[in-house]
């Protein structure tokens, strides 16, 4: 056991350094040692870092060019790209993902800033043809002083998801990281101003949701919010937000289904279908947590992926086996207590439970888990577990399938498997989900798609050159242009 000192990690605000004499410890999930403690901030940080952010962005980050913008970006970018190992280590620690799936998001997160980058200079207005001597245009201009609310499960990527289009479009932003996991939430504002980002255009307050979240959401000196977490917690942000008429963007989680056909490619279809609901141990609001499939290819299939789950190496993220931990203790028992009900309800047909041995008890660990015969008005089938679970329906019909798809109260990503080009047509038209992958299932990559989902999965787009839209207001300008008398 190491007797170092845990290092100590206050908030940035204006560029400062600024401590708090209250901290969070943050752990290590796969052991659930201390590796770190960060300020615990609430509405007094949250207020200095409005204030910054406003003064930064009314006395020097509005008046910047787009290429001026874009050269920072990039060199964030150039900079995100060389501390990859660091980042990715960080990340691993912080959240218990295996190395390679943490070295993904550092990879992820420089194409974000990168993206943007390049994007922000091609974004202009539009010329409006009203008559020749009242010539109107439209401008993209800053909303001014966004907030970020990021969750736990991806923080490196989602931060740069979230404040690279912001930060490109000319906004200045207060970034609230999940106290669950903010580590690289700090290195990444320590980056950025490396990169020659001006003091106050990034701050980071690092608290609870309950204090410094809560705080940030109600804060009338925002003039756009995002938010990534609960569908519960995004109704309480959503409600705070309305109160200063503050419009914002929320991605609030998922239900996904595949839904898997006679003529599908089970060579690829397999693979994928296991990726997506074992990624960061099924921590991820567009995980394929439900899997629809024909009867008669049910057996086979289902036969299939438990053998593969079975297979799946679970430890330490540092080792970067398969899987790693869930986040904390709290979510292991939230995962259990889903799995508890499944076990009743449905037929268990591999894991079910925390892994055997001293490893495995001491950290966060839950087994990859299918239960099959599932139906709906099961807790397993209606509810997000954010968890390594796969639950499987199965379907006579291309209308069931449909119904099973759409027997949810979310809409944030769905996967067809079929090589019926009319039938993933038909489908595509008809899934009410903000991204429908084909014959694939990458909802986490792609930095260029939109993503945003539809009823309880959220409001708004990120991703894709819809996100920079959206950190941009729309001005009409229309002129009476005279003619001299």
């Amino acid at each position: 056991m190491s007797d170092a000192p845990i290092p100590e990690h206050p908030a940035v605000i204006a560029g400062k350094r600024v401590a708090t004499d209250r901290w969070i410890d943050v752990l290590d999930p796969s052991d659930a040692r201390t590796v770190a403690r960060v300020a615990r901030c609430g509405p007094a940080e949250v207020r200095a870092a409005v204030e910054a952010a406003r003064h930064t962005h009314e006395s020097v980050w509005r008046f910047t060019t787009p290429v001026e913008r874009s050269r920072v970006c990039h060199r964030v970018a150039a900079l995100l790209r060389e501390r990859r190992e660091e980042l990715a280590a960080l990340e691993t620690l912080d959240t218990g993902k295996p190395l390679r799936q943490a070295r993904a998001d550092a990879d992820v997160a420089a194409r974000y800033f990168e993206f943007y980058a390049g994007a922000v200079e091609a974004l202009g207005g539009e010329t409006i043809q009203l008559r020749p001597d009242r010539p109107a245009f439209t401008l993209r201009e800053p909303y001014g002083v966004c907030g970020h609310i990021i969750p736990w499960n991806y923080p490196l990527q989602i931060a740069a998801r979230t404040l690279a289009p912001a930060l490109a479009a000319g906004n200045c932003c207060v970034l609230k990281p999940a106290e669950d996991a903010p580590l690289t939430s700090l290195r990444l504002v320590e980056i950025a101003e490396e990169a020659g980002l001006p003091p106050g255009a990034l701050n980071v307050v690092p608290g609870y949701g309950a204090e410094a979240g809560a705080a940030l959401a109600a804060h009338p000196g925002l003039d756009r919010l995002a938010f990534t977490g609960s569908r519960e917690v995004g109704e309480a942000v959503m409600t705070a937000a309305a109160r200063s008429i503050v419009p914002v963007t929320l991605e609030l989680g998922g239900k996904s289904p595949h839904l898997v056909f006679p003529d599908y490619d089970a060579a690829l279809a397999v693979p994928q279908i296991v990726e997506s609901i074992t990624e960061h141990a099924g921590q991820n609001c567009s995980a394929g947590s439900r899997l629809l499939v024909h009867r008669s290819v049910h057996a086979d299939l289902v036969d299939a992926l438990v053998e593969r789950f079975r297979a799946l190496t679970i430890g330490p993220g540092a080792a970067d086996p398969d899987m790693g931990p869930l986040i904390s203790a709290r979510q292991r028992e939230r995962v259990l207590g889903h799995l508890a009900g499944g076990r009743r309800d449905a037929v268990l047909r591999t894991g079910g439970g925390v892994p055997e041995g001293e490893t495995y008890t001491r950290g966060f660990f839950v087994e990859p888990t299918i239960l099959d015969q599932v139906v709906p008005g099961q807790r397993v089938f209606e509810e997000e577990i954010f968890g390594p679970v796969l639950c499987v329906s199965v379907f006579d019909s291309l209308e069931e399938a449909l119904a099973l798809a759409e027997h949810t109260t979310y809409g944030l990503a769905a996967g067809v498997w079929t090589s019926d080009v009319t039938r993933a047509h038909w489908l595509a038209g008809r899934l009410r989900a903000g991204q429908v992958f084909v014959n694939n299932y990458s909802a986490a990559g792609g930095v260029e798609l939109p993503f945003g989902g539809y009823r309880r999965s959220g409001i708004g787009v990120e991703k894709g050159l819809e996100a920079l839209r959206e950190y941009t207001r729309c001005k009409t300008v229309a002129i009476h242009a005279q003619l001299p008398s």
